[in-house]
């Protein structure tokens, strides 16, 4: 009994330590142009998200990476896009539709990873005319094929009731509810997927 105490006691004890670190999930800015919105928008849900504590939550903006076009040549960003992805458990896109899908610069930074995107999950808000819901139905099937498991709740917002001039960000409050409700599966999920990993 003691020897099993011991082995089964220890593994307990490891099971809890990982039950109580907290996930890093990045909120990642899908886009890099200048005027972009994508700050404001990702800034509001990482204030939503602090509130909770339930996970670490951080900004992840793919224009401090300049990275280069897949295929053109390596480069320093790369390497650590790579690292910052493999260091967290999970992700909220922050995608805005051009031309009915997402922007270059996010399909760029997709690919230009494999590995650390595995095994992960995800959230999307989205914004456009339209919600940038066909931006987000796009991105689930990027997703799909890096192996990120994408949530069911989607916040979209209207550049038409929750932008002033298209360019202030002023989210109506019937989103708050959706946000917490996205985070919750991204957390769960992401947890889940951890023991994968």
């Amino acid at each position: 009994m003691g020897l099993l105490d011991k082995l089964f006691g220890n593994q307990q004890k490891e099971e809890q330590v990982m039950s109580n670190e907290k996930l890093n999930i990045g909120i990642i800015l899908g886009s890099t142009r200048q005027g972009r919105v994508s700050p404001q928008v990702g800034a509001w849900v990482k204030e939503i998200a602090d509130k909770r504590g339930d996970a670490n939550y951080e900004i992840v903006d793919i224009a401090d990476f300049k990275l280069p076009f897949l295929g053109e040549a390596d480069a320093p960003g790369i390497a650590a896009w790579n690292e910052k992805l493999a260091n967290l458990d999970g992700f909220v896109f922050i995608v805005q539709e051009y031309n009915h899908s997402i922007t270059g610069a996010l399909k760029n930074a997709l690919d230009l990873a494999r590995e650390a995107w595995n095994n992960k999950a995800a959230g999307i808000v989205s914004y456009g005319s339209t919600g940038g819901a066909r931006a987000a139905e796009h991105l689930r099937g990027i997703m799909g094929e890096l192996m990120i498991a994408d949530v069911r709740t989607h916040p979209t917002l209207s550049l038409f009731t929750d932008f002033e001039n298209g360019s202030e960000f002023k989210p109506q409050d019937l989103h708050l509810d959706n946000v917490n409700l996205m985070l919750d599966q991204v957390v769960s999920w992401s947890g889940a997927l951890k023991t994968v990993r």
